[in-house]
């Protein structure tokens, strides 16, 4: 009973669990965008490969969208990261 007595002040410190919650968020996000993007260029390659004539569309659309969703990926790391400098010892 002894080690669970001295691992309750460690829980109930709200500090900790924020920034696991932050490290969650950033990681969250760039696993999120890594899929995503993964996603958009086999597309664009699996339909390049299909009609060839349409290559230079479907490469211009594919880029926009990978900024797109990097950019989303970009503000959940930063979220992440204010939420870890908000937190003080």
């Amino acid at each position: 009973m002894g080690f669970l007595q001295a691992a309750a002040p460690v829980v109930q410190d709200p500090k900790g669990l924020a920034m696991i919650g932050a490290g969650i968020a950033a990681g969250g996000a760039v696993i999120g965008a890594g899929m995503g993007i993964g996603r958009i260029g086999g597309s664009a390659v699996e339909g390049m490969a299909r009609q060839p004539e349409a290559a230079g569309k479907i490469q211009t659309a594919a880029l926009i969208l990978a900024a797109l969703v990097e950019g989303a990926a970009l503000f959940g790391v930063v979220v992440g990261f204010l939420i870890q400098g908000k937190i003080t010892f």
